[in-house]
């Protein structure tokens, strides 16, 4: 898949994703990858067009943006987007900004 992002910002947003978000990431992906009997979610990648997990120590789900991503300020506001329909597709009530 394409990419605007560096591989020190993909591993960026991957860290960041993974230490500060991780319980999102499993929102995300049961509410909008598919997987709603997962237990764990880790960002595994993240390109211009979608975010992939690994789940449950080893599938691997992807979840498209809805827009092909140009820069690495939009990845943000992708995420908390996902987020939020995840959670409103699951029944939650969403958290404030990110």
């Amino acid at each position: 898949m394409s990419t605007p992002f560096t591989a020190d910002a993909v591993e960026a947003i991957k860290r960041h994703m993974n230490d500060d978000h991780a319980g999102d990431s499993l929102i995300i992906v049961r509410g909008m990858g598919g997987r709603p009997e997962a237990t764990s979610a880790v960002t595994s990648d993240v390109d211009a067009e979608a975010i992939t997990f690994t789940i449950d120590g080893g599938e691997l789900v992807r979840v498209p943006w809805g827009a092909t991503l140009t820069e690495r300020a939009q990845v943000r506001k992708a995420v908390v987007t996902l987020y939020r329909e995840a959670c409103g597709r699951l029944g939650l009530p969403a958290r404030g900004e990110h």
